[in-house]
């Protein structure tokens, strides 16, 4: 059992750990860079200690820093929040051998999600539904082969990473060979290809996993608003499922935690083909989703606490009969980008902010006017959640969310997301994992 615990990270992410830590009683050391000194998870943690320069790779992706810092604070735990880190079982590796008990799943299970080709075998092997799928891909003609063998469109995915990045979609030879040639070079990283299945939704389940064997599901997550394969809006439950396609795809998530021998809390990912009615794996995250705020919205579930509790040894003393599930919850992602220049980055001063409130709104952020967003790190600056009794009552509340968030000095995503909340296919549920793309960006409506 720890009395301290280390937050390996920043920001919003940073914030929401140290309230779970208030809330265990639990001390909360924050680390942070030159470019955060004044940031908000610095002054409200108990304690902070300076890893480095702006530069993430050389402070907060620094594990020897972290290490450094922890052992400096005297720390019982390490939390990684989420990214990179989250997901290093080499980082999870130091931190265990350092002494300090690691926040999130068993580094051989770290590995193994990691490595989504290894994951997709053992998952098949499991009698999991997939999509699919290429080998490890090493050569232009190799790769080339492989999608005509699986027919176009395909998709080529990085081995290893998160976040949707690095990810392609080909729909023809001639655009697969201009990808290969031109993006990435499968000679020195790892990628392989999947069907693409162009009519889909995203679907995620999370997952609580206690170190004794004992899984739960907090129900499932609609995830098919994305941008350049990243997720910008969220919801739960999801519109597309029938109560048996949502007990089928909850089934699937927690045989999945028990297939894996999951300690911590997760999400898996599945592919749900509107046509087909079909769920295939996609992949499994070894973390706290950013996503996770919607989740507790309608279970009254706090995930983050529970992520610190299981890490302690404690059991899980929820039975699945106990989660109950109430209303219907959505996330905006807000970045601070410019949706008028292609979504080009906007760091800068905040000179004024006015964080939407009020009946069944939640922000989780970290900006304060004065404050300043760094060009360093991700453009991610505030999630705003919101709850209703049902999808529709959930819309409206975030139109008046949207209306209240008032940002100056920084660009931001907010109108993105008030046309989204607007738009008569959204509401009607009418959309698929391109639908960002092809109503919002490549329309320029």
């Amino acid at each position: 059992m720890f009395q301290s615990l280390l937050i390996a990270n920043r920001g919003e992410i940073a914030i929401r750990v140290i309230r779970a830590c208030r809330d265990l009683g639990i001390k909360a050391i924050a680390v942070y860079s030159a470019a955060d000194a004044d940031s908000l998870h610095v002054r409200l943690a108990d304690q902070a200690i300076p890893i480095g320069p702006p530069q993430a790779e050389l402070s907060y992706l620094n594990p020897e820093a972290i290490i450094k810092a922890a052992k400096e604070a005297r720390a019982g735990a390490i939390h990684p929040g989420y990214g990179f880190l989250s997901e290093s079982p080499l980082f999870a590796q130091m931190v265990i051998d350092a002494g300090f008990v690691w926040i999130g799943p068993r580094p051989g299970i770290l590995q193994h999600a990691g490595d989504k080709d290894a994951a997709r075998a053992t998952m098949q092997r499991a009698g999991m539904p997939m999509t699919e799928g290429s080998d490890i891909l090493h050569t232009v003609p190799e790769a080339l082969s492989w999608a005509s063998k699986l027919g176009y469109p395909v998709i080529l995915k990085p081995s290893s990473g998160g976040g949707g990045k690095s990810m392609y979609v080909a729909n023809s030879p001639t655009e697969f060979e201009a990808i290969l040639t031109r993006r990435v070079d499968i000679s020195k990283i790892s990628f392989y290809l999947e069907q693409y299945i162009a009519h889909a939704r995203h679907i995620e389940v999370q997952i609580m996993a206690d170190n004794y064997g004992h899984v739960v599901h907090l129900g499932e997550r609609e995830c098919s608003l994305q941008r350049m394969n990243q997720k910008i809006l969220e919801e739960t439950p999801s519109l597309a499922l029938t109560p048996q396609m949502r007990q089928e795809v909850t089934d699937l998530g927690v045989r999945v935690a028990r297939h894996m021998n999951y300690n911590s809390v997760g999400t898996v990912e599945f592919l749900f083909d509107v046509d087909r009615h079909k769920f295939y794996f996609l992949e499994v995250n070894p973390r706290i989703q950013v996503e996770h705020g919607i989740s507790e919205w309608v279970t009254g579930v706090d995930i983050a606490r529970h992520q610190i509790t299981i890490a302690q040894g404690r059991p899980l003393e929820l039975l699945q009969a106990d989660i109950k599930f109430s209303g219907h919850a959505l996330e905006c992602r807000i970045n601070a980008e410019d949706p008028r220049k292609k979504f080009i980055p906007s760091p800068g001063r905040i000179s004024f902010v006015n964080l939407p409130g009020g009946p069944q709104v939640r922000v989780d952020s970290s900006i304060v006017a004065g404050g300043e967003v760094p060009p360093f790190y991700d453009s991610l600056i505030a999630k705003v959640m919101v709850r209703g009794a049902n999808r529709g009552e959930a819309i409206l509340v975030m139109r008046r969310a949207l209306e209240e968030f008032i940002v100056e000095g920084v660009k931001t995503t907010i109108s993105l997301h008030q046309r989204i909340m607007a738009d008569k296919d959204f509401m009607a549920g009418n959309f698929s994992t391109r639908y960002v793309e092809e109503k919002f960006i490549n329309n320029r409506r």
